[in-house]
C-alpha cells in the first residue's frame, strides 16, 4: 500500500476552466488535501462539495500550499495571478504551470521565482475528456522530480528538458493540430467548391495522412475553444517565420471575435472556415 506522506501534498489549483476542473477532481479523489481558487466562484462549487476548499484570493490558496497548479487561459492571467502568489508562496514548494504560455513566459516567472521555489512548465496535451479520465499527457520541463508521482494523477509524464521545454513543446503540439484542422476545413471547402459531396470528401481524407486532423476537426464532447486557439497561434508564429501557420492564425482569429465561434470548440471554426472560403 502507497505511503500517504508521499502521496497528500496540500495542493493549491488555480483556475477552474474546463480543463481545470476535471484535473483538480482527479487530485481530490486521490486524496490529497486541495485549495481551490478561480476568478468566478461559482465554478468551483462543485469540487467543494466534494471535499475541496474554496480560497477567496489566489495568495490565501497558495499561502500553505505544497504544490501549486495553475491552469489558466494565457500569459496574461497567468502574469496577474502570479503577482498575487509570489509573495505568499511557502518557501521550498513547487509551483506547477500547466497553462498554455509559451517558454519566454514561464523562463520569466522561473526568475521571479528562483530561489525561493520551484517551478515546473507542465503543459497537457489532450482535451476534457482525458482530463476526465486522468490520461492527460504532461509535457515536464523542468526538475520535477518531486512532483512527478502527483503528475501522474493527471495523465503520462514526459520529460522534455529543461524549465520552458514543455511549454515549447506544448506550442508545436498545438500548432500541428490547429494547422490540421484548418487545412482539413479548406480542403472540404475546395470540395464544396467543386461540388463533391461533403461526406465522401471526409471519408476520403480520413483514410488518408490527415485521417487524425479530421478526427478532430469533427471530435465532440471535447473542448478547445477558438479564442485559445488563436492565443496559440499568435504565440507560434511570434517565435518563427511560418507563413502557413499565419493563415491559420487568421482563421483563428476571426473565429474569436465572432460571438457564435469564440468559446466553442475548434470543430465549429471548421464551418465557420468552410464558409468564409466558400
Amino acid at each position: 500500500m502507497e505511503q500517504r506522506t508521499r502521496h497528500a501534498e496540500r495542493i493549491a489549483f488555480l483556475g477552474l476552466g474546463r480543463m481545470g476542473t476535471p484535473m483538480a477532481r482527479q487530485l481530490l479523489v486521490a486524496g490529497h488535501p486541495l485549495t481551490v481558487w478561480n476568478r468566478t466562484a461559482a465554478k468551483a462549487e462543485p469540487l467543494v462539495a466534494q471535499g475541496a476548499r474554496l480560497a477567496s484570493t489566489p495568495a490565501d490558496a497558495v499561502r500553505d500550499a505544497d504544490v501549486v497548479i495553475t491552469m489558466l487561459a494565457g500569459p496574461d492571467a497567468v502574469r496577474s495571478v502570479a503577482d498575487a502568489i509570489l509573495p505568499a508562496l511557502r518557501e521550498g514548494a513547487y509551483w506547477v504551470e500547466m497553462s498554455t504560455v509559451g517558454p519566454d513566459v514561464v523562463r520569466e516567472l522561473g526568475e521571479r521565482a528562483a530561489g525561493r521555489v520551484t517551478l515546473v512548465d507542465a503543459p497537457v496535451a489532450g482535451s476534457t475528456d482525458k482530463a476526465a479520465t486522468g490520461q492527460l499527457g504532461i509535457l515536464a520541463g523542468g526538475d520535477a522530480d518531486g512532483v512527478a508521482h502527483v503528475l501522474a494523477r493527471l495523465g503520462t509524464v514526459t520529460r522534455t528538458g529543461p524549465a520552458g521545454s514543455g511549454a515549447a513543446l506544448k506550442l508545436v503540439v498545438n500548432t500541428a493540430l490547429l494547422g490540421g484542422v484548418a487545412l482539413v476545413a479548406e480542403t472540404l471547402a475546395l470540395a464544396d467548391a467543386l461540388g463533391l459531396d461533403g461526406d465522401t470528401a471526409r471519408t476520403a481524407l480520413a483514410h488518408g495522412p490527415l485521417g487524425g486532423a479530421v478526427a478532430r476537426a469533427f471530435a465532440q464532447d471535447v473542448h478547445f475553444g477558438a479564442d485559445l486557439a488563436a492565443k496559440d497561434t499568435a504565440l507560434a508564429v511570434r517565435v518563427a517565420e511560418l507563413p502557413v501557420i499565419k493563415a491559420v492564425a487568421t482563421h483563428f482569429q476571426t473565429a474569436a471575435t465572432t460571438p457564435e465561434t469564440a468559446r466553442a470548440d475548434i470543430s465549429h471554426t471548421v464551418s465557420h472556415i468552410r464558409t468564409r472560403t466558400a
